[in-house]
């Protein structure tokens, strides 16, 4: 396979991950080759602000008929239903695993688990509370602009932690199917394909730009030396768990008001 066709098929491998388009290609072919896993970890930015865009899309439409609450909810939906809730389930298993799991056959063992214990739904309603209020908060003119970075910065966490922590040993999960510990260049490269969806918050509000990055490569330093701690590693769903702390951390950062002097 030709270095130009393996890159389009890592980029259709990362939409058939990331969300329900059922585009053709990628692994969706008879004998996938697997080593596309790995290569469409760097694309994950990319489509990851397509997807923020597209439910800011959503957001703006519905706000021409409805209140801005309801639109946002609207649009938040429309993304679950495009992503499948990928990055919702992970955050239900983590909080269920890490934080019923005292021990670290405990957490491995509750993660692998499809059931959602009350630790898992709360903290799922939580996450989802503070996504919708942090985003009904911004204001509506930047929708697209902070849609686009929270959904490409989000993805570009677990690059982050893909690069720094190494997956657990000896167990089958997204981390593990992509291959080991990203390197640095590749990480570089996931970086510069994470740049389309942060020029325009970047151009309007720079400041904020640059702090959300700060806090969320904190988060990544945080997460990852507390999983390094408990599991010894990364799996699947920590990553998903990353990736929507790190929307958060955006959206916060894009709504908070400055204390009046």
């Amino acid at each position: 396979m030709s270095r130009l066709r393996h890159e389009w098929q890592a980029l259709l491998t990362a939409i058939q991950f990331l969300t329900r388009v059922p585009v053709p290609g990628g692994m969706n072919r008879p004998d996938p080759d697997r080593s596309l896993l790995r290569s469409s970890v760097r694309y994950y930015p990319l489509i990851g602000g397509g997807i923020g865009g597209i439910t800011a899309g959503v957001a703006l439409l519905a706000a021409q008929l409805w209140p801005i609450s309801v639109a946002v909810a609207l649009a938040l939906t429309f993304e679950v239903w495009l992503t499948g809730g990928f990055h919702e389930d992970a955050v239900a298993d983590c909080c269920d695993a890490f934080g019923g799991g005292w021990t670290r056959d405990d957490i491995l063992r509750i993660l692998k688990d499809s059931r959602v214990g009350s630790f898992g739904g709360l903290g799922l309603a939580l996450a989802l509370l503070i996504r919708w209020s942090a985003f009904a908060a911004v204001p509506t003119e930047q929708w697209l602009i902070v849609g686009l970075a929270s959904g490409g910065l989000g993805r570009w966490s677990i690059v982050l932690l893909m690069t720094w922590i190494p997956p657990v040993a000896e167990r089958s999960s997204l981390a593990k199917d992509v291959g080991e510990r990203m390197s640095v260049s590749e990480c570089i490269a996931a970086s510069g394909l994470a740049l389309p969806a942060t020029i325009g918050w970047g151009m309007a509000e720079p400041m904020r730009l640059l702090l959300g990055i700060g806090l969320l490569i904190l988060a990544v330093l945080g997460w990852g030396r507390y999983l390094w701690r408990r599991i010894h590693g990364v799996t699947g769903d920590c990553l998903g768990l990353m990736c929507y702390g790190g929307q958060l951390l955006i959206l916060l950062t894009a709504s908070f008001q400055m204390p009046r002097g």
